[in-house]
């Protein structure tokens, strides 16, 4: 996110992945799981609602706002082909994209603002559990994204961490329950509202 000033480079799209095979959640799709009445999805959508595009990486289901749906090549390639498939589906690519899994409720517009600010002049912000880890919450340069993309479709399946080895990211740390997601029926139990 080197650049700064004009209006457009304030612009970023979003690209949710909501394709995984949620196998500890007996194979249910996570978009439609509802935590205290809403849609994971929807909760995901509530929090990248000034993107300027957004794609949802998994199966097509109804929402409240236009989105665009695609599946990852290779499906269930995991989060690599799944971001790069999403960020191939924009149709007029803004100069940063935010990426999130559609299975973290408690992020919100603040998160994603507090990401993009600490993305200015760098090549993205990933957010950090109270361990320290990167959270698949994260935005990135457009521009770098593309510096590190893999050279031919096999290589989409590496692990997301060394994809972005050679960016600079800053740490955001979450605040509160940010950086949960939902990979049981427990956590999704545990992170019901109080």
């Amino acid at each position: 996110m080197t650049g700064q000033g004009s209006e457009d480079d304030l612009r970023f799209d979003a690209v949710v992945l909501a394709g995984g095979r949620a196998t500890r959640l007996d194979g249910v799709d996570k978009a439609s799981v509802e935590l205290d009445g809403r849609t994971l999805l929807a909760r995901a959508l509530d929090a990248v609602v000034d993107a300027a595009e957004v794609v949802v990486v998994g199966e097509p289901v109804p929402t409240q706002r236009p989105v665009t749906f695609t599946r990852e090549s290779p499906r269930y390639g995991g989060p690599v082909a799944a971001l790069l498939t999403g960020v191939d589906a924009l149709l007029h690519p803004a100069p940063s994209v935010v990426v999130l899994a559609v299975d973290m409720p408690h992020l919100t517009p603040a998160t994603v603002l507090r990401l993009r600010r600490a993305a200015v002049g760098q090549d993205g912000a990933a957010l950090l559990d109270p361990d320290g880890r990167r959270q698949l919450a994260m935005v990135l340069s457009t521009e770098a994204l593309h510096r590190v993309r893999p050279d031919h479709e096999g290589q989409h399946d590496l692990a997301l961490h060394r994809l972005l080895a050679g960016l600079d990211l800053v740490g955001v740390p979450a605040d509160g329950r940010e950086h949960r997601d939902v990979d049981t029926w427990g956590d999704l139990r545990d992170l019901r509202d109080p």
